[in-house]
């Protein structure tokens, strides 16, 4: 099974930019579309973006669209997330998936998960 490690995380200033990486371990990785989700202190786990096995097509929460792009790059077994325009309620454990199909909002479909990591937008 695939086994993510996300990274890229920290604290940046309100309209800033960060970028994610999810690196993947395993000979499969390049045959799962991929997910980002993020869950915020008292929140539930929210859908951010999505991508297909071969990067083609793409999906994204409203409340992010047009500010973040998830990408991939299978050579390297690694799916980024930039995030730009960065506001205070982005602020949350930002997640990597492997998932059934790239057409979800829903975590229940995604069978990995990395450990997750910070982001934090200060203003």
């Amino acid at each position: 099974q695939a086994q993510l490690v996300e990274s890229g995380g920290g604290l940046v200033q309100a309209g800033g930019s960060l970028r994610l990486s999810c690196a993947a371990s395993g000979r499969t990785f390049s045959r799962y579309p991929m997910a980002w989700f993020r869950q915020a202190p008292w929140k539930e786990r929210a859908f951010v973006a999505s991508i297909s096995w071969s990067g083609g097509s793409t999906s994204y929460a409203d409340s992010v669209k047009g500010r973040f792009t998830i990408s991939r790059d299978n050579a390297k077994n690694t799916v980024y997330l930039q995030m730009n325009s960065l506001q205070a309620e982005d602020t949350a454990v930002y997640y990597c998936a492997a998932c059934q199909t790239w057409r979800t909002a829903d975590s229940s479909d995604c069978a990995h998960w990395g450990q997750g990591t910070q982001v934090t937008v200060s203003s």
